[in-house]
C-alpha cells in the first residue's frame, strides 16, 4: 500500500509525487502554504490518465468534516488523533479498495462491506457527530427536515428523507410512511389495526404509523 502525507507542499509539486507514485491513500491537511486540501483534490481530479486517491483529512479543524464527506473523504482525523484512530482510518480504506474491486453479484451479495453509508456525519449544537447508522432506530420527516433517533438522542437534519434513505441499506432500514424509515433491528411487530391502518412497535416501546401503500411494500418483501 502506498501511502503519501502531504502537509507542506507545493500544489504543482504535490500533483507531480501523486501522479509518479500513485498512491492509494493520500493524507491531507487542510491548511497548507498557498493552497487548502480541497484545491489539491481538485487539482488532481481534472488531471488525465490518473485516479483520485483514498483521500484521509489529517487536521485540526472540525468545521471542514461535513464538506471533507460531502466529496467522498475516506476519514476525518482531528488533531491530536490516537493510532488506534489512525489505524481505523487506514482500516476503512482497505475495506473501501476491497469493496471497489468486487463484481456486481459479490458486491450484492454483501462478501465485504458495501456501498451504503456505516455512518452519518451532521452538526448537532455545535459538536460535529459520527453516528453510526446502526444506533438509528427510526427517522421522521418535519418538513424540510429530518429528525433521527437513536433512543438516548434525537438529532434535526436539514435533509430530505428520499436522499438519506439512498444512504441506507435497504435489508436494514424500511420505508414505512412517506415521512418515516424504520430500522429492522429494533422492530418488536407489525400491528394492523381494526380500521386497516398499521403500527411498527419498536423494542422500546415507541410506535411508528405505517402507510397501506408501504405494508404492501413490505408483504412483497417478505414473500421474496
Amino acid at each position: 500500500m502506498v501511502v503519501v502525507t502531504l502537509l507542506f507542499v507545493l500544489l504543482d509539486a504535490t500533483i507531480q509525487l501523486v501522479g509518479e507514485t500513485s498512491p492509494e491513500i493520500l493524507f491531507l491537511d487542510i491548511r497548507m502554504p498557498d493552497m487548502d486540501g480541497f484545491d489539491v483534490i481538485g487539482a488532481l481530479s481534472v488531471q488525465e490518465n490518473s485516479s483520485l486517491p483514498q483521500i484521509i483529512f489529517t487536521t485540526a479543524y472540525d468545521r471542514y468534516a461535513l464538506r471533507a464527506f460531502d466529496i467522498n473523504a475516506a476519514d476525518y482525523l482531528l488533531k491530536p488523533f490516537t493510532l488506534g484512530r489512525l489505524r481505523s482510518a487506514v482500516q476503512r480504506v482497505r475495506e473501501r479498495s476491497l469493496v471497489a474491486n468486487l463484481g456486481p453479484d459479490e458486491r450484492s451479495a454483501g462478501s465485504i462491506g458495501n456501498r451504503f453509508a456505516s455512518r452519518i456525519v451532521f452538526k448537532s449544537r455545535g459538536r460535529i457527530l459520527f453516528l453510526p447508522v446502526n444506533d438509528i432506530q427510526w427517522i421522521g420527516a418535519e418538513e424540510n427536515y429530518v429528525r433521527i433517533r437513536t433512543g438516548i438522542e434525537a438529532h434535526l437534519l436539514r435533509e430530505t428523507m428520499a436522499r438519506l434513505e439512498t444512504r441506507l441499506d435497504p435489508h436494514v432500514f424500511l420505508r414505512v410512511h412517506r415521512s418515516a424509515i424504520v430500522n429492522l433491528q429494533y422492530v418488536k411487530e407489525v400491528k394492523t389495526e381494526a380500521e386497516g391502518d398499521s403500527t411498527v412497535v419498536l423494542l422500546s416501546g415507541e410506535t411508528v404509523k405505517m402507510s397501506r401503500s408501504y405494508r404492501l411494500r413490505l408483504h412483497k418483501q417478505l414473500r421474496r
